[in-house]
């Protein structure tokens, strides 16, 4: 039975300051824990409701052959576990992959600067491993990329990229730049992204659509590109714009 100071240890974990500490973070939902589990994350412990393990004895038996933890708890400790009202009925909680400073090893990677808003940092990491693209590199600014909120938004391909949080960014890229990768810098003003012959080794870097890339990015940019605009909107979503030039760049 999970003791009142087991439940506030991993209810801790919803904030970034204690998954850092502990190098852990809660994953909630079935789908979300099996694409973790088959992504190679170490599970240090599953809990479940009643409600969960009867309407899932097979879910139940599958992540018992992984020879993991597992622990009935209470529909109101479980609520403790999730950011969410209405919580699902599963929550399991993880070792955090150390991906800081890890190197790139593919020859198409984006950047992103200062995406700070979790539904949009997470549908670009969504949209990345939807368009083959195996490595993200982070600005410390951007959002964190194991909170509940990313991991929702990215649909379990958080578990499938290589998402580098970099404290240098700009020295990062620079590092880069000086191994012949090229950088594509998209933004409201710009090149059509339709009209550029893209190097093979590239960097399409995205950034904060309030406040646009930094000027410090601008200069450090081979080439400012961006999508055509037709009607009157101001800007288009980053999470958007990242699909269409993912799929411009991969077609």
């Amino acid at each position: 039975i999970m003791t009142k100071n087991e439940l506030k240890y991993y209810s801790l974990l919803l904030q970034k300051k204690h998954r850092r500490e502990e190098n852990k973070f809660l994953v909630e939902g079935i789908k979300l824990i099996t694409e973790a589990l088959n992504s190679n994350y170490v599970c240090e412990k599953v809990f479940y409701t009643n409600a969960f393990f009867e309407n899932n004895l097979d879910k139940i038996n599958f992540l018992k052959s992984f020879d993991i933890s597992i622990e009935q708890i209470t529909r109101k400790d479980i609520e403790r576990l999730s950011d969410v009202k209405s919580p699902q009925e599963i929550v399991g909680v993880f070792q955090i992959k150390n991906n800081l400073h890890s190197k790139a090893i593919s020859n198409f990677i984006v950047a992103l600067e200062n995406i700070n808003d979790p539904g949009n940092f997470g549908t670009i990491i969504r949209n990345c491993d939807w368009f083959g693209v195996e490595t993200i590199i982070a600005s410390d600014d951007c959002a964190e990329i194991y909170s509940p909120k990313v991991i929702r938004a990215s649909a379990g391909s958080v578990f499938h990229l290589n998402v580098i949080e970099e404290n240098n960014f700009i020295d990062s890229l620079i590092n880069y730049k000086n191994e012949g990768y090229k950088i594509y810098c998209s933004d409201i003003n710009g090149k059509n992204l339709d009209k550029i012959l893209f190097n093979d080794k590239k960097i399409i870097s995205l950034s904060n659509e309030a406040n646009g890339p930094s000027q410090t990015l601008l200069n450090l940019s081979d080439e400012i590109i961006t999508i055509p605009k037709k009607g009157k909107a101001e800007s288009l979503n980053v999470a958007n714009a990242s699909a269409i030039i993912l799929y411009e760049l991969t077609k």
